[in-house]
Order: C-alpha cells, then structure tokens, then sequence
C-alpha cells in the first residue's frame, strides 16, 4: 500500500470523489472551495478523475494544477496500467457493465502520458489527523479497490474493511470513501464511515445537484454542489457519449439502477 500522511489539519477541509470527466462541476467546486477559504493543501480527492462524462483530460490537469491530493481510484490505476477497461467491478452483464466501455474507451484515448504518470503515483491510502481524530481516506475498499460500500451494506462488509486498513496504517476514528457515487455518513465498525459522495455525476436522488463533503472540527457536513450539468451534458453529447448518463445530469436519475442494492433503488 502507497500511504501518504498529511499530518495535522487545522482549519476546515474539503473532502470530495468522482470528478468523472465533468470539468464543469470540477470548476464549480474549486470556485465553492475558494469562496469557503480552503485552499488545496486542506483539499482530498477519493479518486475516479475520470469516468462517464465528457472532458477526461482536462479535468486532469486541473486537479494537478490545483495540486490537490487524490487518493488512486480503480480508474486511475487502471489507465496507469494501459488496461483496457475501467476495473470497476460491476458484475457481467449488468447495465454499468455494459456501458462502461464507451465513457472508459472516450477516457483511455484522451488521456496523455503525463496524465497517466500523475495517476500512477497517486496514494492508495490518505492519512491526516484533526481535531484529536485520525482519518483515512480510501477509494471503495482496502480489500478491494472498486468494492461497492453503501450505506445499506451490512456490518460485516464495514468490520471487514476497517481490520483490513487497521492492518495497513494502525487505529484510525474515521474513514473516508467513495467509488460508490452515493454519500452517507455512519457509525460503524467503531468508526464514522464517511462517503463523500462524488461531484460528477448527482445520486440517482431525481435532482441535478451532486455532492461533496465538509469536515469542520473532526465533524463531516454533506453538501450540495450546484454547477453548469447543461454544459457538461453538452460536452458528452459532442464527444458522442450519449448512454444515459447524459441525461442523468440533468435528472439526477441513473440509467444503471441495477447496480444499486435493492434498499437504494427509487
């Protein structure tokens, strides 16, 4: 495990996952950072720079203009690597899986070499401490890269993966996550699970806005992040990724409910 520890934090931090592709929202963010007075030093990514929509690259260079920390997503290892698909471990056949390969295949052709090194180096695991309470800040799992964790999942799936990163980095009070695109803070395991949720793409919730979190004295705040989802349902539309998930930034409704436990479904 690549393990990167930020030390201690003082002041607010931003803590957010899944840009997706969306250079819109992904600007509206840092514009919503700046007028909170966090800078990138007090900023966390939980990964998936890339994914569904339709600016892959330039979403890349600017969250490595903006020198904030990213935890590696199964999307950027995958790219790293050169593989051919997105690792994201949607089961054969389902709806995800399938459309996967046309936002994955748009991703691997636009992404530079330089690109694909700054992901490359990104941490498996994001240490930093605040306000007495130590956090780690993961992608979906420590077992598993891409394993889906969500608010409804049971507590031996949250036990499992708080042992398996206790193993790696020692006792920690909160974990941070994401890779599932819906955001949750819970109780569990004996830690506060915390899924920032994604800015890319909204949380099948049937509104446009998308998610992020803010952490404040060791306490961790979900917000909503309004952005120009016209624009970047344009720019998917341009670059000819028209699946579904196009419409779903203006729906805030997925096309790929299946992937989705049955607690979680509209």
């Amino acid at each position: 495990m690549n393990v990167k520890d930020m030390g201690e934090i003082d002041g607010d931090m931003l803590l957010f996952g899944g840009p997706y592709s969306n250079l819109q929202a992904t600007e509206a963010l840092l514009i919503e950072a700046a007028h909170r007075g966090i800078d990138a030093a007090h900023m966390v990514c939980t990964g998936d720079l890339v994914a569904y929509c339709g600016d892959p690259a330039a979403t890349v260079d600017l969250i490595m203009d903006a020198r904030i920390a990213v935890v590696a997503g199964n999307c950027e290892k995958q790219l790293a690597a050169g593989a051919l698909d997105c690792g994201c471990g949607f089961e054969s056949g389902t709806t995800c899986d399938r459309l996967s390969a046309g936002w994955y295949a748009h991703a691997n052709a636009e992404v530079s070499v330089k690109h694909r090194k700054f992901m490359a180096q990104c941490h498996d695991i994001i240490l930093f401490s605040q306000s007495g309470k130590k956090f780690a800040a993961i992608h979906g799992g420590v077992t598993d890269i891409a394993r889906f964790i969500w608010s409804a999942s049971t507590e031996e799936v949250f036990a499992e993966e708080v042992d398996a990163l206790r193993a790696h980095v020692g006792e920690v009070d909160v974990v941070i996550a994401g890779h599932s695109g819906i955001p949750f803070v819970k109780e569990v395991a004996g830690v506060t699970w915390v899924n920032a949720g994604v800015i890319g793409m909204p949380p099948h919730d049937g509104a446009a806005q998308v998610r992020y979190a803010v952490l404040s004295e060791g306490q961790a705040e979900i917000c909503e992040l309004s952005y120009d989802a016209e624009g970047a349902k344009a720019r998917m539309v341009e670059v000819g990724l028209v699946q579904g998930y196009d419409i779903t930034l203006q729906t805030g409704i997925w096309p790929s409910e299946d992937v989705l436990p049955q607690a979680l479904r509209r």
